[in-house]
């Protein structure tokens, strides 16, 4: 069972409102964020698959009631109506793991208002930090030019046990290979791998007992930590000798540098092994790496197979947070949904309104073109022209010519219908390389680390035309 207590308080005390003045009606929510993170040009969207299995089993134990009873705040009907309660909205999305831009509905929420409300913060803080790290490790890995894998390590580093295992899942989804965290492991699927600690090296008497006792137990994963004590003297000495012993049986050796000049101890001993014979001995770095750090050390082409990434990955680096946000769009009246949207003295920040699709536009070569946001009516005919209007500026547009693209694919489709799934339940290795295959679609000016090309993202003139009518009329009510 998932606690509905994952939520803030205010959405418990505006449920409550709703429910004692029977104003319960069927509305539609928007989850979508406002900025790529990182000042990057994409981000993998992740998390949904938890959304949905948790959303299936949200309730509220007894203990839960008895703890909302104790703070006074609730009518008795209302905690009785909590105690059975069950989510039955319908839910909308885009799949799990696909290239995502600011401003795009990534989740669309049909439900009763009461519905709706509480499951907001839980949507939010599951959504916007997953989708947060597994675009943190799509860079890092984009930033390898296929050049060795990304080994995810360092969860103790992550928010709490349930940040750790949500951050191995999407940082996993972003294209990391292997786990550090045994747990989430065994929950996830993700392989898991490690080396040792220089503690394991510090505990024996020398570098070349400890290596040879760490090799000796586990001679098909023998990576050397050898920066305990000095790296390119007692370090690279001990692991060439405990290297050839193992070569003589058939086995081969990884070394790992945990600290020091990365760009260029690998080359000293990459040069190193190779003399010593051990080509096929491997060379892992860690310490705080980044993706700018791994991608100035690729470009300068340092001999690294493998990068271990912790803090800067699990935590989401230099930004704490995505700034996904969850708007009201639609509510019904007399039996007919009716458009909402939320005015700004900010352009960028008033809202959408109605119920929308996504749709993504593509050439000839599967290249992505553009994305179009319309309403959830509009018909993308491919023998026509459309045109695509700014998102803030409404007098800006630009059309696409039937000529100028080969196909267009909706984005947001049904996964939940009644409180239940729909969608068919995928494996983590399907979402990775999903979201992989995603991101293929994108030139690389997109994806580079630095000024990244801004991939543009407009509105339908129908949607457009709706958007302005319903700012007018609010103006000039006020």
């Amino acid at each position: 069972m998932t606690s509905a207590l994952i939520t803030d308080f205010y959405e418990l005390t505006m449920m409550q409102g709703y429910f004692l003045k029977k104003h319960n009606p069927r509305v539609v929510f928007d989850v979508f964020y406002r900025n790529n993170p990182f000042s990057g040009g994409y981000t993998v969207f992740t998390g949904l698959e938890e959304v949905i299995d948790r959303l299936e089993d949200f309730r509220f134990s007894s203990g839960d009631i008895d703890y909302l009873a104790s703070l006074g705040t609730f009518d008795k009907d209302f905690l009785d109506y909590l105690a059975s309660y069950r989510f039955t909205g319908d839910l909308w999305a885009f799949d799990e793991g696909v290239t995502a831009f600011p401003g795009e509905p990534l989740v669309r929420v049909e439900s009763s208002l009461m519905d709706a409300q509480l499951i907001e913060t839980f949507l939010l803080n599951t959504l916007n930090f997953q989708t947060l790290i597994a675009t943190k490790a799509s860079r890092m890995t984009y930033a390898t030019r296929g050049k060795g894998a990304i080994m995810e390590f360092g969860l103790r580093r992550a928010q709490g046990e349930n940040g750790a295992h949500a951050a191995s899942r999407a940082s996993f989804i972003g294209g990391t290979k292997v786990t550090s965290n045994t747990y989430a492991g065994r929950k996830y699927g993700i392989p898991v791998a490690g080396t040792m600690a220089h503690s394991w090296i510090m505990s024996f008497e020398s570098e070349e007992e400890a290596f040879r006792e760490f090799a000796s137990i586990y001679p098909d994963n023998a990576v050397l930590l050898i920066d305990t004590y000095d790296t390119l003297g007692s370090g690279i000495d001990a692991a060439i000798k405990i290297g050839l012993e193992q070569k003589a049986k058939g086995k081969k050796i990884g070394v790992r540098i945990d600290s020091g000049d990365l760009s260029y101890l690998p080359r000293v001993i990459r040069d190193r092994l190779d003399k010593a014979g051990l080509e096929d001995a491997t060379i892992c770095v860690s310490n705080d790496l980044t993706e700018e750090i791994i991608q100035t050390l690729v470009s300068d082409g340092v001999p690294i197979d493998s990068w271990g990434i912790g803090t800067h990955l699990v935590t989401g680096g230099s930004q704490s947070s995505l700034n996904g946000v969850y708007k009201l769009a639609a509510k019904e009246e007399d039996g007919v949904f009716q458009p909402t949207l939320k005015v700004s003295n900010s352009f960028e920040k008033t809202t959408n309104p109605g119920i929308k699709q996504v749709y993504r536009f593509f050439d000839e070569t599967g290249g992505a073109l553009a994305d179009l946001i319309t309403l959830s009516d509009e018909v993308m005919d491919e023998t026509v022209n459309h045109t695509f209007f700014h998102p803030f500026s409404m007098g800006d547009f630009f059309v696409m010519k039937k000529g100028a693209y080969k196909s267009v694919q909706p984005l947001l489709s049904q996964k939940m219908k009644a409180g239940c799934r729909i969608s068919p339940v995928r494996t983590l290795q399907e979402i990775q390389d999903g979201a992989a295959e995603s991101l293929s679609h994108f030139h690389k000016s997109y994806k580079r680390q630095i000024n990244p090309h801004i991939y543009k993202v407009s509105l339908s003139k129908k949607l457009r035309d709706l958007k302005m009518d319903l700012i007018l009329k609010v103006r000039g009510a006020v």
